[in-house]
This record gives C-alpha cells, structure tokens and sequence, in this order.
C-alpha cells in the first residue's frame, strides 16, 4: 500500500481544511518546498498536492507548484479544479506525474474518457460519496449520481487510480467511513486510494487489510504530527500477516 503524504496549497501555504470547508483554512507554517523534500527523505514514493486556488478558481499557485515538481524527489499526483484538455495537458507537460480529476468527470464525462485513453495510468479520478451520491465542486454541490454508476461508467477506462473520500466524514471530523469505501473498492477493477481514514498509524495498519486499497493520502495527521511518515510508510510497506476466514 503507497502512502500518498499530502500538502494543500492556498495562496503560496500549506494549509489544511477544517471540516472540508474551502473558506476555513488552518494555516500551517511550514515551506511548502522543504516539506515535500522532506517526504522524499523519509522514504515516501509519492506524494499529492492539491491547489485549493485552483479548486476556488482564484489566485495562483502555478510558479510554486512547479517549484515543488522539480524539488520533490518524488513524483507528484496534483489537483486543483482541473477542467479542459490543455489544462491537464499543460501539468503533465510540466512535470506532474499523475492529474487528479473530480468535478470534470461528472460535468463532461466523455472528456475524462478521451483523457485517461490519451494519458494512460496518468489520470486519478477524484470520488467524493457525501450522504450517497456524488459531490463536485469542491463538496459544495451534490449531484444525482451513485458513487457505484459513477464507478461502473469509467471501469473501462485506463486510470492510475481512483480517489474515494467519504465527505461526510471529513465535514465531521470523524473517522472516515472505511466500510463505505471498501464496499465502493470491490467494485471496480482501478486500484483505490482513500482518503479521509488516516488519524494515526493504527488507521494504516487496518487500512492495508482492506482488498483493492492501494493507497492512501495523509495531510493533516502529518502536519499536527499526529503521524510520522516515516513510521507509516514501514507500517503500510510491510508484508501482510494472514487474516482467519470468518465461517
């Protein structure tokens, strides 16, 4: 299982969303450029940084992002509001290993499709589930789709992954709902990466024992140190002890 160590960015700092609200950041004084070096130094494979602007649609972070592509190490899995070809084409262009696409697949669904045939295994598919159906525009709006036809539409696609949050957790600051996602990770055949279930190293160690997550993302558990990446990488890298057949 890859732990993703993730940074949000809004206006040039690292910053967290307290209970997912895109108007309540929790600032933390940090260099955004020196924390991703350093979850290179601590062995992460990969890491996610998400552009809040960019999911906003106000300011520019796009001289800083790029800083942190080159700086990182490590490849880098972006979003941030992504909603044309040139966009995406663009980021790939400038280094981003992989581009996380949300509310575009549910706004123009035949882009996503033409995207992850001519990016292959470079674009993520962002799955926010928010009291059963799909939420976009940054949790602000919920649309009329299940999460499982949301899932079913893009199976055929050649994605990276796809990134299911349980928003209703995250809004309550509660731990994610992780039979919720597992039941959505069974149906599809794209490697799933969670998001929302990460308050301690023991989140991880249960994580890993759940078929089809291959991932998960960790920000704010990181910044409050509440986790070490060091710590959770070894957890989540080790091979798997047997599990006993419940009868």
């Amino acid at each position: 299982m890859i732990i993703y160590p993730t940074l949000e960015l809004l206006d040039g700092k690292c910053v967290s969303l307290a209970r997912g609200q895109l108007d309540a950041p929790m600032l933390w004084h940090v260099d955004p450029v020196e924390m991703a070096r350093g979850f290179a130094r601590a062995g992460a494979t990969w890491m996610h940084l998400t552009d809040i602007n960019g999911l906003r649609g106000d300011g520019d972070n796009n001289a800083l992002v790029e800083e942190i592509i080159r700086a990182a190490g490590i490849p880098v899995q972006l979003g941030g509001g992504f909603r044309t070809e040139s966009q995406v084409a663009s980021w790939i262009d400038r280094g981003a290993g992989r581009v996380v696409i949300g509310t575009m697949a549910a706004r123009n669904p035949s882009l996503l499709h033409h995207l992850a045939k001519f990016f292959p295994d470079q674009i993520v598919m962002a799955l926010d589930v928010h009291e059963g159906s799909v939420a976009t525009d940054g949790w602000r709006e919920r649309s009329s789709f299940s999460p499982e036809s949301f899932l079913s539409a893009f199976d055929a696609d050649p994605l990276a992954g796809i990134i299911i949050t349980d928003v209703g957790a995250m809004m309550e600051e509660t731990d994610g709902t992780l039979g919720m996602i597992s039941g959505l990770a069974a149906q599809t055949r794209h490697p799933v990466i969670a998001r929302g279930t990460v308050y301690t190293v023991d989140d991880v160690a249960r994580l890993k024992y759940v078929p089809n997550i291959a991932g998960t993302l960790i920000g704010r558990a990181l910044m409050a140190r509440d986790v070490d990446l060091a710590e959770a990488i070894g957890i989540a890298s080790s091979p798997s002890e047997p599990v006993a057949a419940f009868q």
